[in-house]
């Protein structure tokens, strides 16, 4: 594979439009997800160099950004997405490692975290020493948890007055990582998603009794 992952750059801004249309593509697709990000916000995340960039060629791979919450208590690694063409070639493992690499490097003392209702995503953040969390773990910053807004799923986190969602929270403290053999925390996640996906499935069907069996 000829892509390139690399620590974007204002020099990068040009692909902010793409960029924001591959992140709200895909969460339409999936259902569920951040859908929009303001190609202003994303060049914003570019010239600060807080930000993580794949590239084959002058073709745009892949991308996630980093936020920074809570004066630096709290760092999250988001919109993580890879172009469809890209995908099945575990890029996206790649990118979000070059990501986890660049904040722990910018900011050492702070706990990463993310939210997601991706299997494999739970797994590159179980692989990266990782843990779910409870959201009441997660940064209290309302900014954060106003960029909900654009998921189809805001009102149930709105239901259960933030402290749950279909969303996993996960979470790395760099006082306290996930050493856990790799095997034990592959088991160890595939088992609480399935939790997750039980208590979601129930949650909605208590919501709505005639809808249909939702799969995250």
């Amino acid at each position: 594979m000829s892509v390139q992952i690399q620590v974007a750059s204002e020099k990068h801004s040009t692909y902010a439009e793409e960029i924001t249309l591959m992140i709200e593509t895909a969460a339409r697709q999936r259902g569920t997800g951040i859908a929009k990000r303001d190609p202003e916000y994303v060049k914003k995340k570019l010239r600060n160099g807080n930000a993580i960039i794949a590239l084959d060629g002058n073709k745009l791979a892949g991308f996630c950004y980093i936020e920074v919450w809570e004066n630096k208590k709290y760092v999250a690694n988001s919109g993580l997405i890879v172009h469809p063409h890209y995908r099945g070639m575990g890029l996206a493992k790649n990118i979000k490692a070059k990501a986890f690499e660049l904040s722990r490097k910018k900011y050492p003392g702070s706990k990463l975290f993310g939210i997601t209702t991706s299997l494999p995503v739970m797994k590159i953040n179980s692989d990266l020493g990782y843990k779910p969390v409870t959201f009441s773990e997660l940064t209290r910053d309302e900014t954060f948890w106003d960029g909900c807004q654009s998921c189809p799923n805001y009102d149930i986190l709105t239901r259960n007055e933030r402290k749950n969602c279909l969303c996993t929270g996960m979470m790395y403290d760099p006082n306290q990582p996930n050493k856990k053999p790799k095997a034990e925390r592959e088991k160890n996640i595939a088992k609480y998603y399935r939790w997750v996906k039980m208590k979601t499935n129930k949650y909605l069907k208590k919501l709505n009794p005639m809808s249909m069996f939702f799969s995250i």
